[in-house]
């Protein structure tokens, strides 16, 4: 009895479990039941009957297939799931299987019908009459079981498919965080490093220049004392080379200062005309010893913008003394200050223009140029340090405006380029302040535009 009532359990835990396979298992069968009596009655149906009954039984079969042939593909399939980006190569091969084989189990099952019907017409030849329409029927249904099975198919498939989108999506979106975070830190460390190497070329800068003041001094009054004529020529080439590279102590100080962020900016009225006339004044002795004939075109437009005017004069000022250092002997250095429409914008700007002949041969890029501690002389048999156009870029930049190198066979043209709008690079200009000072003249913009007395606000000024 016991053994009895296990059995029991088992038959109900397995109904339970298996229920649609049970139905669907049920309602096929009966649809093939139901088109198994009909094939043996063939004589007796009319074609109404046939379709009436066949159109019954199709339906119970389709239903019982389409059941079954869920189950059978969620439990053939359970365990493949959309894993890397190789699934949709593995999906392809399966669907074009799945589809092969139900092509192939169509067209048996259709060739059948065909021998079927072919049979019946050729007994109908001697004499024996058949209703032609269970033929018609069998052959409906091979198609109606086809159509099922390639829809059953196809949204299983093309579900599976959705999956690995979805999959692919939760990748992306992983993938690209972490895309973002490595970029993130890539920048952090990168700004650590540039931070690091500016605050050490800062200290060194620093800490040289203390000593070397020191050996300058000394080496002034050296040249106070009497000493013998050789002695007194060492000490000349010494002072002469301590100059220079105190020179690029402090060049190096104010690139690294710059390329910090940590520089002072002083927003001021400039006249660009005057300016440049004010940097020849001041360079007119060692104008005068470079055998180089300047040429000032200046515009007769107003050159007035707003700049930081002792950083402005540290550009001009290395720009002619760029044109200096690396002009072949006899030739014409032109200055020229214009003024042009931006092409897209069309906002009025202030050009400054330096054109002269290199004295070498200029066989590198515009980018590679501007870099720290780069030449174009690279016999270095001029007197620049690499520099003077780095300090430039840095500085005119910060201050809002723009700095372009041309090359032509042995033209060397650099082009300084700032808006002429005042209240645009006014803005400009006050985003370089520091915090403290960027609040009071943000405050006090408003008031002050066009006002001539604007910066007497700001005791700094």
């Amino acid at each position: 009895m016991d053994i009895k009532w296990k059995s029991i359990k088992k038959i109900k835990g397995f109904a339970a479990g298996n229920g649609r396979v049970i139905a669907g298992g049920l309602l096929a069968l009966l649809g093939i039941a139901i088109l198994s009596i009909m094939s043996q009655r063939v004589g007796m149906l009319n074609t109404r009957m046939t379709w009436l009954i066949g159109g019954a039984a199709d339906g119970l079969l389709g239903s019982g297939a389409v059941m079954l042939l869920k189950i059978f593909l969620q439990r053939h399939y359970s365990d493949w799931l959309p894993q890397d980006s190789d699934f949709y190569e593995e999906w392809k091969a399966k669907f074009r299987k799945q589809q092969n084989l139900i092509i192939l189990v169509g067209l048996a099952a259709m060739f059948f019908v065909l021998m079927y019907f072919f049979v019946q017409v050729r007994v109908s030849f001697y004499g024996y009459y058949f209703n032609l329409a269970f033929s018609y029927l069998m052959a409906a249904t091979v198609l109606l079981l086809f159509g099922l099975s390639e829809y059953c198919v196809m949204r299983f498939m093309y579900g599976r498919l959705h999956l690995l989108m979805d999959s692919v999506k939760e990748v992306s979106a992983k993938r690209l965080a972490e895309a973002v975070e490595i970029e993130r830190q890539s920048l952090e460390k990168a700004a650590k490093s540039e931070q690091l190497k500016v605050d050490l070329i800062s200290n060194v800068s620093h800490d040289l220049k203390t000593p070397l003041t020191s050996m300058v001094g000394y080496l002034e009054l050296l040249k106070k004392e009497e000493l013998p004529e050789a002695a007194a020529d060492y000490v000349e080439v010494i002072s002469d080379k301590a100059e220079k590279l105190k020179e690029m102590i402090e060049s190096l100080f104010s690139l690294a200062k710059a390329s910090s962020g940590n520089i002072k900016m002083t927003p001021e009225s400039i006249e660009l005309n005057r300016l440049v006339e004010q940097i020849m004044a001041d360079m007119e002795d060692r104008v005068a010893r470079s055998d180089l004939h300047f040429i000032l075109q200046m515009t007769d437009e107003d050159t007035h913008f707003i700049s930081d005017n002792l950083h402005m004069y540290r550009v001009c000022q290395n720009l002619i003394e760029n044109a200096l250092k690396y002009s072949a002997k006899g030739t014409r250095v032109f200055i020229k200050t214009f003024a042009q429409s931006e092409s897209t914008s069309g906002q009025r700007q202030l050009c400054l223009e330096i054109t002269n002949t290199a004295g070498y041969l200029m066989d590198f890029d515009k980018d590679d140029i501007v870099e720290r501690f780069a030449r174009g002389d690279k016999a270095r048999s001029s007197e620049g340090n690499g520099l003077g156009l780095a300090i430039v870029s840095t500085y005119t930049s910060a201050m809002g405006g723009a700095f372009d190198i041309s090359i032509d066979c042995d033209q060397f043209k650099a082009r300084l380029t700032f808006p002429a709008e005042y209240q645009e690079t006014l803005e400009t200009m006050i985003d370089q302040l520091p915090d403290s000072r960027r609040t009071l003249w943000q405050q006090q913009m408003k008031p002050a535009q066009g006002d001539d007395d604007v910066f007497e606000s700001d005791p700094d000024l």
